[in-house]
């Protein structure tokens, strides 16, 4: 089932060390305000600082209470009041209002604001506005990073794909760009830069210009190359369906910060239940990145081994007993409970997705993805819309034809089309008449079950593509006249069925392999250029552990596939990215008009 790993793979660098940092610079920032004090935190700040110091260590250093933000009148009667926040107006304003309203009542507080990761003029700003710059200090907390398992580190920053790549706010460039500094700092230097997109290219100026001359000179580095990725670089590979079984999990149940929350559908009782998914969890680790397919047989086998380890109590004379309650006891307990976990999790993910459903869901985007049957899987979007099916799957297969097939209908009816329109994730086809007759049906079809078909407004779609292009290139779809056997898979397209090998992780294997660009001019021509490479100083003997840094987010099927590939090639991938994303994340983060 698992593949085996090459004997020449690199071990990882250590991690735990920027735990330990940000640790320790958020409990000097808070003895920087002496004394009992209520802290306030960003809701979404909650589960990340949760993993760095938790509820405990915040007491220790005189912490009384701990409040979400919520944007209404505080009941804190403490004299000290600290605040951990994004920096986002719409913080500063609350605490403005917090602040101003002590003032009208007579009420005299010490306010400190500690912005994560860093904070902005226009927050600095909004506290000089308000009247109250003089009535609070103002920090930094360097929160840069956050390691959710041994190669997955996240910013936990989802609002970088939207402040960037829909409304041009490039405010986290330099956070991107301090990241990588970080990184150099402690683990580097790096052996060779490349990168594709416009993002990537600042965050690596930014980082350079932060670089002093001559900095950690001979020292031996940890992290050979390093990969600077552009989300928009690849739509095609988050908008599809995930079917190993850490990306299934993550669409179903939501992965928070490392987490899942697993309700009693799950654990068989009347209680959810809280669980981390990373490698320490032993079954998680050997199932993480196989297709779903697969897991059932594997959890069952392990059933059937764990009932044998039981067993084996069976006969034992005293002495035996004793050993094997203090050795082994413990152990298959533990492993018994996350089985039950995972084997409870597998059935539930079954029945929300119903087999038949699934596979003809699987099979148009397969059909998508290879360009065939298009009008069958137009057929079957219409009806999945008639259905009045979830909006934001409907949506992914919208965006999904779109890509593969260089635009489908106009956009003029929702403020959620125009985002998609305007990041180039959902375009209308450059045509005449047949788009136009398209464009006044769609937002009547998305709203009215009884408008009507789309076929005859698609027949002008079988056209060429950037994607199709690309996929020929790079050999994105793989050809073969034999069924794809999941079980020993050949290549990274197993993520996808063996469907679709992923655009992202084809474009990385393509570069290592090359040592750069040269050859794919042609493919980066197509993908819009912006791409770069720069050589470092690092030792040879670390070139096989890549670090990715995925700007806008990436899946978990992408960091299986990476994983796949150095299985296979004998590289250790390190994957960095702005936050964990998935096509609902994605979508989702364009259903507002934040101001």
């Amino acid at each position: 089932m698992a593949q085996s790993i090459r004997r020449d793979s690199p071990e990882l660098p250590d991690f735990s060390l920027l735990k330990r940092l940000a640790r320790d610079q958020l409990i000097y920032l808070l003895e920087q305000l002496p004394g009992r004090k209520d802290l306030f935190i960003d809701a979404d700040l909650m589960s990340p600082l949760d993993r760095i110091a938790n509820v405990s260590t915040l007491k220790q250093h005189e912490v009384d209470k701990l409040y979400k933000v919520e944007y209404k009148p505080i009941v804190s009667t403490s004299d000290q009041l600290c605040f951990l926040i994004r920096p986002r107006l719409q913080s500063v304003k609350w605490i403005c209002d917090v602040v101003n309203a002590d003032k009208a009542a007579g009420k005299f507080r010490r306010y400190k604001l500690i912005f994560t990761p860093q904070k902005f003029y226009a927050c600095e700003n909004v506290l000089e506005e308000q009247g109250i710059f003089g009535d609070v200090t103002t920090d930094e907390w360097g929160f840069h990073l956050l390691p959710l398992d041994d190669d997955i580190i996240s910013l936990e920053l989802p609002e970088f794909f939207r402040d960037y790549f829909l409304d041009g706010n490039q405010r986290w460039v330099r956070t991107a760009g301090c990241v990588l500094h970080l990184l150099h700092s402690l683990y580097g230097p790096f052996s060779k830069v490349y990168g594709i997109g416009r993002c990537s290219k600042m965050a690596y100026e930014s980082w350079r210009e932060q670089v002093e001359e001559g900095e950690q000179k001979g020292r031996d580095g940890e992290i050979g190359s390093v990969f600077l990725f552009d989300r928009d670089v690849d739509y095609v590979t988050p908008m599809c369906s995930q079917v190993v079984y850490e990306g299934l999990v993550d669409d179903i149940f939501r992965i928070k910060c490392g987490c899942v929350e697993f309700g009693p559908e799950v654990t068989s009782s009347d209680k959810s239940l809280k669980v981390m998914l990373n490698s320490q969890d032993k079954v998680f680790n050997q199932i993480r990145n196989e297709h779903f397919s697969n897991v059932f047989g594997f959890l069952s086998q392990k059933a059937k081994n764990l009932q044998t380890a039981y067993d084996k109590r069976c006969g034992m004379d005293i002495k035996q007993i004793k050993t094997f309650v203090s050795e082994e006891l413990k152990g298959l307990k533990q492993e018994h409970r996350l089985l039950s976990l995972h084997i409870g999790a597998s059935e539930s993910m079954m029945k929300k997705k119903t087999k038949q459903e699934f596979q003809e869901l699987l099979k148009t985007e397969h059909s998508l993805l290879e360009g065939f049957d298009i009008r069958e899987c137009i057929t079957f979007i219409e009806e999945h819309i008639n259905r009045q099916c979830s909006m934001i799957e409907s949506l992914r297969l919208l965006c999904l034809l779109s890509l593969t097939e260089n635009g489908d209908y106009g956009v003029d009816h929702l403020p959620t089309f125009a985002n998609l329109k305007q990041l180039g994730i959902l375009v209308e086809q450059p045509t005449g008449e047949t788009l136009t007759a398209m464009e006044n049906k769609v937002g009547k079809l998305v709203n009215d079950r009884a408008a009507g078909k789309l076929t005859d407004a698609f027949s002008s779609l079988a056209k060429k593509s950037h994607f199709r292009a690309l996929s020929r290139r790079l050999n994105l779809v793989p050809k073969s006249d034999e069924e794809y056997d999941l079980r020993v898979p050949k290549d990274m397209a197993y993520i996808f069925s063996g469907a679709y090998v992923p655009l992202s992780c084809k474009l990385i294997e393509q570069v290592l392999e090359r040592d750069g660009w040269t050859g794919l001019e042609e493919v980066t021509r197509l993908l819009n250029g912006q791409e770069f490479a720069a050589d470092g100083k690092a030792r040879s003997d670390t070139q096989r552990t890549i670090l990715v840094m995925f700007l806008g987010g990436c899946t978990f099927s992408e960091i299986s596939a990476l994983r796949f590939l150095g299985k296979e090639k004998g590289y250790k991938f390190i994957i960095v990215t702005t936050a964990i994303t998935n096509s609902a994340r994605l979508i989702e983060a364009l259903l507002d008009n934040r101001a």
